[in-house]
This record gives C-alpha cells, sequence and structure tokens, in this order.
C-alpha cells in the first residue's frame, strides 16, 4: 500500500508539471522578443542582437540563446533592431514601435549565409583539452592524444580526479562510489559502471566527459563522491557530417567505427557504430604467509592471462523539430561482446625451510557473451517566454550475459589425479526509467527547477560451480550454487530555486528518493527486503570577485546503495585460494559532502583549486579473511564512519604558440574509524593523485603529447596498497588537408601500471603485484566529413542539463 500512495504522489507531482507548463504566461511588458533563423528554418544560438534608436544610438542588447530565442526590455519608443553572428550576413528589422505596457513580439527573423564570410571568417573551433567551471570540469576527449583508437575506461583513466585501477574500477577523488551516467541519464552503455561495459564503449563515440563533484538536488543522489557524465556525440550542423576511424595495435588490438549525421530543416538524423577486436595479455605474482595457533603454511603463485574477444556498439536515432517549440528525439542502441578469457594460475606450496612441497596448476578458459539493448524517447517543449523548458524522458534498457568457464586442476604428486570444473553464471537486467523535468524563469535572473524519476530495475543471476574427478559426472558445489533475484525500484521528486543579484548567486535544492529494494537468495533461501525514504538537500552559492575571478561554496548530502553484486555472496571462483564476493546484509553509505572553490581566468589559461570535506557514515571497506586452510575470503562490510579531508588543484595554460600543458592534484586525508566481529578496522589513510599533459605542436603540422599519472601508497584497513605510475605517449599529423589525423601511441611505456597491496594482520600476511593489461602500441587513422570547419562559439556553456 505505501507504494500505491508513493506511486499516486509522483503522479501528481507529473501531472502538475506538465500544467504548469501549459499555463500561458505573457512576457514582460516592457520587453521585445523574437527568434533568429536560417533560410533553413533552424535556430541560430548565441547570435548577438542590438536594439537602436532611430538616431543609430544603441538602446539594448542580448544575445539568442541555443534555441534562437531572445527578449531584451525597451520603453517606449521608435527603433530599428539588427541580429548578427559569424558566417550571417546582418539582419535588420526596421520600423519597430513599442507602445506602452505591451510586449512586443517580433515575427521570426531570418540570416542568410554569407559565403565568402564563410571562407574567411569561420574557423575551427578548438575547444581546450579542460575547461573549467565552478560546479564542474570538462574534459574535451577529441583534444587528447593518448584518447585515440581508445575505449571509455582508458578515456577516464585520463580525466583529472578520476582514478582507474588496473581491474577497471572507476574511483573519483579516492572513492570508488561515483555515479556513472551517459548524457545525463543512466545507461546500458556503462551497465552499472563495472570495468567490462565501459571498456566495450568505444572512444570514437565519446564528445566529453564531465566531473560533477558536488551535485545538485536535480540529480539522482546516488554517487558518495559525485558524477562522471559521458557525453556522447551527436553533431548538430546542418547538411551531412561524420568521423571515421580505423585502429591497428599490439598487442591485438583492431577496429573501426564511425560516427555520423545528416540535418535538414524538420529532421537530423545520428548514428555511430564501432566494431573492435582484443586480446590483451596480463600477470601477476602473489605471496602468503599464515601463521595460526596450531598450523602454518607458505605458497607463492604466478598467474599469467589472455583477456579480449570481439565486441560491437551500435546507436542510432532521430530529432525531429515538430515544430519551433517542440523537439522529438527517439535513439536505439544495440551492444554486443563475445569474449574468450584464459587464464593459467601455478602454486607453490613451501615448508618452513622455504623449500617447495608441491605444486598445483589451475587452467581457465572462459566464454562470454553479452548483449544490451536500450530505446528512448525524448520530448522538449519550449515557450515564448526564454529558458522556459520541458523535458520528458522514457527508457528502457535490457542486458543479456552468460559466463562460462571449463577449469582443470594439476598436482605434481603422482598419486592425485586431475580434477575438472565447471562454472556458469548468468545474468538478466531490464530497466525502465522515467523522468520529466520543468524550469520555469521568474524575475530578472531566476529560475524553478522541478521534476520526477521512477526507475524500475530487475537482475536475474544465476550462479553454478560443478566439480569431477573424470570430467563425465559433475557434482554441484552447494556452497558455490545459488539463483538471485534482486529488484531495486527508485522513486524520486525534486524541487530547485536559484536566483542572482548584483555579482551573487545562489541556489537551494531538496530531493526526496524512496528505495524498495530486495535480494532473494532463492536456493538458500535468504530474503533481505529493504525499503527506506530519505531527503537529500543541496545548497550552492557563487561570488563574482570580478571578470576573471569567482568563489564558490556548496553542499550537498548524497548516498551509496550497494550494487548487487556487492549483494551476492560470491561471483568469482577462478582462483580456488581466493574467493571474491559481496555481501547480502550491505547497508547503504550516507555522505554530507561540503566543498569551496576558487576559479581564476587568465589570457593564456585558468585555475581551479576546491577543497573539500566528507562525513560519511555506514563506510562500506572490502576486508579479507583466512582460515586454517589457507583460504582467502575477501568481501565487503558496513566498517562505521568516515571524515575524509582534501584539496585539489587544476591548472591548463598556454605557455606559448607551440606548448600547452594542463595537471591536476588532489591530495586528502581520510579517517575511518569501525570494526567487523570485534575486530578493529581503523586506520588513517594520508595520500595524493596527480596528472600532468603536455602537448607540443612541432612542424609539418605534427603534435607531440606525454602524460602522466600518479598514485601515492594508502593505508588500507589490513595493509597498504603501494604507489602506481603511468607514462603514455602519442604523437598526431594531420592529413588529407586536415580533413584526417594520424595518431601513433604507446600507453603505459614502463608497463608500471601494476596493483600493489599488502595484507599485514596478526595471522596473515599476503603480498601481490598484479598487471591487467601489458603495454600497448597502436596506429590510429581518423578521417572527418565537413567536419574540418565549424562554426562555434568556444565560450557556449557546457553542461549536462543540454539538450543532447
Amino acid at each position: 500500500m505505501p507504494k500505491l500512495y508513493l506511486i499516486l504522489i509522483l503522479l501528481a507531482c507529473f501531472q502538475l508539471t506538465n500544467t504548469l507548463a501549459q499555463t500561458t504566461l505573457q512576457s514582460p511588458p516592457n520587453s521585445i522578443s523574437g527568434k533568429a533563423m536560417d533560410e533553413n528554418g533552424e535556430a541560430v544560438p548565441f547570435a548577438n542582437v542590438i536594439l537602436f534608436n532611430l538616431d543609430s544610438s544603441m538602446a539594448a542588447g542580448t544575445s539568442t540563446d541555443d534555441q534562437g530565442f531572445f527578449s531584451l526590455e525597451a520603453d517606449a519608443g521608435s527603433y530599428f533592431l539588427q541580429v548578427k553572428f559569424l558566417s550571417y550576413g546582418t539582419a535588420t528589422v526596421n520600423g519597430i514601435t513599442k507602445e506602452e505596457g505591451k510586449a512586443l513580439r517580433l515575427k521570426r527573423i531570418v540570416m542568410e549565409e554569407n559565403a565568402e564570410m564563410l571562407d574567411e571568417v569561420v574557423i575551427q573551433a578548438d575547444r581546450s583539452q579542460m575547461e573549467f567551471k565552478l560546479d564542474k570540469r570538462v574534459f574535451n576527449v577529441g583534444q587528447d592524444l593518448g584518447n585515440a583508437g581508445s575505449n571509455a575506461a582508458e578515456i577516464l583513466a585520463n580525466v583529472p580526479s578520476v582514478d582507474v585501477d588496473i581491474e577497471g574500477n572507476v574511483s573519483l577523488r579516492g572513492s570508488e562510489n561515483v555515479r556513472i551516467l551517459v548524457n545525463g541519464k543512466q545507461s546500458g552503455l556503462v551497465g552499472s559502471g563495472n570495468a567490462d561495459a565501459l571498456r566495450l564503449l568505444q572512444g570514437n563515440m565519446i564528445e566529453k566527459i564531465e566531473v560533477i563533484t558536488n551535485p545538485s538536488s536535480k540529480y539522482e543522489a546516488e554517487g558518495e563522491v559525485g558524477i562522471l557524465n559521458i557525453v556522447l556525440k551527436k553533431e548538430k550542423e546542418k547538411g551531412f557530417n561524420g568521423s571515421f576511424e580505423l585502429v591497428a595495435g599490439y598487442p591485438s588490438n583492431y577496429g573501426g567505427s564511425f560516427s555520423i549525421n545528416y540535418r535538414r530543416k524538420w529532421v537530423n538524423v545520428f548514428a555511430s557504430s564501432g566494431v573492435n577486436y582484443r586480446s590483451s595479455p596480463g600477470f601477476g605474482t602473489s605471496y602468503q604467509r599464515y601463521t595460526g595457533p596450531d598450523t602454518s603454511y607458505v605458497f607463492e603463485s604466478d598467474r599469467n592471462h589472455q583477456r579480449g574477444g570481439l565486441s560491437s556498439v551500435n546507436r542510432a536515432g532521430a530529432d525531429f523539430f515538430i515544430n519551433d517549440k517542440n523537439t522529438l528525439t527517439t535513439a536505439v542502441l544495440y551492444k554486443f561482446a563475445d569474449a574468450q578469457n584464459t587464464a593459467t594460475i601455478e602454486y607453490r606450496d613451501k615448508n618452513n625451510a622455504n623449500e617447495v612441497t608441491a605444486t598445483t596448476i589451475r587452467d581457465e578458459v572462459e566464454n562470454e557473451v553479452s548483449e544490451d539493448i536500450e530505446a528512448s524517447i525524448t520530448h522538449v517543449k519550449t515557450f515564448n517566454k526564454k529558458d522556459r523548458k520541458l523535458t520528458t524522458d522514457i527508457r528502457m534498457t535490457q542486458n543479456f550475459d552468460t559466463e562460462l568457464s571449463d577449469l582443470v586442476e594439476t598436482y605434481s604428486a603422482t598419486n592425485l589425479s586431475p580434477t575438472f570444473q565447471k562454472s556458469s553464471n548468468t545474468e538478466d537486467e531490464i530497466n525502465y526509467l522515467l523522468q520529466s523535468d520543468y524550469e520555469h524563469p521568474v524575475w530578472k535572473k531566476g529560475k524553478i527547477e522541478t521534476g520526477v524519476r521512477v526507475s524500475l530495475r530487475e537482475i536475474e543471476n544465476n550462479y553454478k560451480v560443478e566439480l569431477s574427478d573424470d570430467e563425465v559426472v559433475f557434482k554441484t558445489l552447494d556452497a558455490f550454487t545459488d539463483n538471485l533475484r534482486y529488484i531495486e525500484n527508485i522513486y524520486a521528486a525534486y524541487a530547485l530555486f536559484g536566483n542572482e543579484w548584483k555579482r551573487f548567486s545562489y541556489q537551494f535544492g531538496l530531493r526526496g528518493e524512496y528505495s524498495d529494494i530486495e535480494t532473494d537468495l532463492q536456493i538458500s533461501g535468504i530474503s533481505n527486503p529493504r525499503n527506506y525514504f530519505n531527503l537529500f538537500p543541496s545548497g550552492h552559492f557563487n561570488y563574482k570577485l570580478s571578470e576573471n575571478n569567482s568563489l564558490q561554496l556548496s553542499y550537498s548530502r548524497r548516498l551509496s546503495r550497494p550494487g548487487f553484486r556487492e549483494l551476492i555472496p560470491f561471483f568469482s571462483y577462478t582462483d580456488p585460494r581466493r574467493f571474491y564476493g559481496g555481501n547480502p546484509d550491505l547497508d547503504p553509505e550516507f555522505t554530507d559532502s561540503y566543498e569551496a572553490g576558487f576559479l581564476r581566468m587568465f589570457e593564456k589559461g585558468s585555475f581551479l583549486g576546491s577543497a573539500y570535506y566528507r562525513h560519511t557514515t555506514n563506510v562500506v571497506q572490502r576486508i579479507t579473511l583466512t582460515d586454517t586452510t589457507g583460504l582467502l575470503r575477501t568481501f565487503p562490510v558496513n566498517l562505521g564512519t568516515q571524515e575524509a579531508y582534501g584539496i585539489e588543484m587544476n591548472l591548463s595554460y598556454t605557455i606559448n604558440d607551440w606548448w600547452r600543458v594542463n595537471g591536476n592534484v588532489n591530495a586528502y586525508y581520510a579517517n575511518l574509524q569501525g570494526s567487523y566481529e570485534g575486530v578493529n578496522y581503523a586506520t588513517t589513510i594520508t595520500t595524493m593523485t596527480g596528472n600532468a599533459t603536455s602537448i607540443i605542436n612541432l612542424p609539418e603540422e605534427i603534435d607531440f603529447q606525454s602524460s602522466v599519472r600518479y598514485r601515492a601508497p594508502r593505508n588500507t584497513p589490513q595493509g597498504k596498497s603501494l604507489s602506481v605510475t603511468v607514462l603514455d605517449l602519442g604523437f598526431s599529423k594531420d592529413v588529407f588537408k586536415g580533413n584526417g589525423t594520424v595518431v601513433l601511441s604507446v600507453k603505459d611505456l614502463f608497463q608500471s601500471g601494476r596493483r600493489r597491496t599488502i595484507i599485514d594482520t596478526e595471522t596473515l600476511f599476503a603480498e601481490s603485484e598484479f598487471l591487467w593489461r601489458a603495454r600497448q602500441f597502436q596506429l590510429t587513422f581518423n578521417y572527418r566529413i565537413n567536419q574540418k570547419k565549424k562554426r562555434g562559439n568556444s565560450s557556449r556553456p557546457s553542461g549536462v542539463g543540454e539538450d543532447y
């Protein structure tokens, strides 16, 4: 019954936003408004609009918005108006008579393209690699040579403040509790932000990455440290344009992709597709020593693996411009992967004299097939009043994933026969999303925003392990077999109010989310329903010290719900001496986040400095326990509370005409207090991450880029993680009169991107080193059609709220 009440309330809120949106509002009585369009009826955004008195003195001025609309204030009188924009001739409207107390709406202003100006004035809009704003950082993917031929996981590793470990796990400012979105929404392209899904998304489809460290209440509350928003390419220029990319690399990495669009007066059709084959080697070593009251043991292990396969991502859609106030966008996505992964692990058991007493070799062949299907419909309605907008989004995502493994274990002892094992892991997911957002301007510079969101998600995950001595008759291992049914339904509504007064601007927001979650292990008979309602306030305050200097204070409350893989008891049987699993009893983390930022813009670059503090309850940490037989079990638990303090600095600077650099440093301190089953795991963490990129323009249209990433050592509740340093290099050259680019690059030149960890407790000492993917050499060719020159405005704001 509470669910029914909540759904009715959300439907009422949804109806209210539509009702508000349909209410007819008159323009202010002292305004003159209109819309600038080109000869094909398409909006001309960011054009200069100037209102003149009849003596040619300027009466008022403004610019068109991204839909081509403008509105300016004027007293009663006679005027003429001019609209100007690069590559267009000046459009003049004569004979304007403004009456006292009445708003004046002009007819559509048609601007004609000037061919001479197009050739002479319009140049390539070369956006900076990094754009710093107080509420976000924007990383333009195409400006980084290291991203040529890369996938989403590799691109995220180059983004300031973001770290991707060797297994592909993404963290922001030292925390893995970060929400990853695509075009501002959850998407099957990245799944739940897991590493394999990110590796399948090819970089040629990505336009930019937005890092939002303290989101407002408009965004879903998921993600302790903020949001990473992946913005996909979708050109809006008229006519046909696109780009094509070919990739060849060593070890095996071959692929091709394209991204195109065709725009006419009433429709914009876009499509992108990519296929890739990879096979990447990796290796690792470990040492483990256990000393108990009655027993002790020592063993070493070496691991070699080969991971890869064929993958394809395809996306197509269209924007239908129904009229100048209604746009309907439809899009479909299909993603496919067929992977084969092999691994060999050799264990060497030793006695107290460090002599090898037994050797065990374990071989695994895993075949994985996955499919993702996503369909979405988005409707955007604008109104006569500038900045008034209603957006409604409906999408469905479905995923199918099957992993089948065959394992053989052989022993040095002649009296032991080989052991044969099979494991199967099927994961089927379906997700429905309904979201509606309404923006309503008030007063001169204020805005009210409100919206509702419903997310319905269901996952079926069946895991089974079988054992045989003769490879004929297999027996199910009950301890590693179960069927999980996971249901996650989230109902949310929010409201925001923001305004500006002189140099000061502010925004207050409140979001409510009701979570209805159930984890059901059907064979074990364990069910864990969770229902909770939470409020998430936010506040942002900005003060403009001068034209190029700003200060901001912000606060938000967020949560991190356990993912379903953190709730299932097990999900890996590759290494029988070390099991990784989840914990069905996990509770969500709650975080209060405070941040202060200073943004300085100067002639040759920009600087963004931030200080932040996070207070987190129910902190989730992975711990490792062992038994007297030497088996390790790693799983997450709610330990306690954590206080985290940090300072982050970002710099983008053009040293001269041929050399530009950017860098990021994030240093933080965390105090973790907590225990599990009577054992105290309190620890303090002092560490830092940083990256730096240098781009040098050489003669003959050649660019050279070097990038370095560094993660300092850090303590963990049971030991420490050692430092990691990675160096990437790349050369690029423009060809075919600037329409094509060839990039030669190497990733992880010294193969130093290795995870090195130490566990040191009273009874257990374990040390491991692991490299997921070996050094990669790569040659990429990109060819652009009608994209050499672009009409653009580098000052155009970019944000999650854009119309994608």
